[in-house]
């Protein structure tokens, strides 16, 4: 067995001692550790959006197909595209619009999820076959949001030891400002 550490984020998250011993952990891993449980939420989150433009996407058109709606694809695309009303999620995070670094493609689910590009032909494929793949994107789904979970539960508990050692003084908040 070797002691080298798992390659992918989430996996380096869910490790035991990531943050074992969190009070005895040097200032600047804790940083780190939250930058990247932060970058990683953030990668999540544009994958998240854009699975559920694709379920939205899919949704439109197995309605369209069954007669429930009448406007094409292309009338539609702003508005399934704004989400419901053009509002955001109520329990959703503000997110900012710039591109998160993403890996370069591999080989987990999310990827093959990720480049699938059905919507170019959509039209090509059968009701069944739409609804596979809206299957597909929801077990993905599922899957992207149980991380997030852990990587949501991990960045606030090192969020709350960094916050603990600024409140009793155990860190010169100068170093904030200073970027040290």
């Amino acid at each position: 067995m070797t002691d080298e550490l798992p390659q992918r984020r989430i996996d380096q998250i869910r490790a035991e001692d990531f943050i074992a011993d969190l009070e005895a952990m040097p200032i600047a891993e804790l940083r780190h550790k939250r930058s990247m449980c932060d970058s990683l939420d953030k990668e999540y989150a544009y994958y998240r959006r854009m699975i559920h433009g694709k379920l939205d996407l899919l949704s439109f058109e197995l309605r369209r197909r069954t007669g429930d709606e009448t406007r094409t694809l292309i009338e539609a695309l702003p508005e399934i595209l704004s989400g419901p009303q053009g509002e955001p999620n109520p329990g959703s995070r503000i997110m900012g619009i710039d591109l998160p670094e993403l890996p370069e493609i591999g080989r987990r689910e999310l990827d093959k999820v990720m480049r699938d590009d059905f919507v170019a032909h959509i039209g090509d494929y059968s009701p069944v076959q739409l609804e596979e793949i809206q299957r597909g994107l929801a077990e993905a789904e599922e899957l992207l949001s149980v991380d997030r979970r852990i990587v949501f539960e991990t960045y606030d508990r090192l969020q709350t030891e960094l916050a603990r050692r600024y409140r009793e003084g155990l860190v010169d908040p100068t170093e904030l400002i200073s970027g040290v």
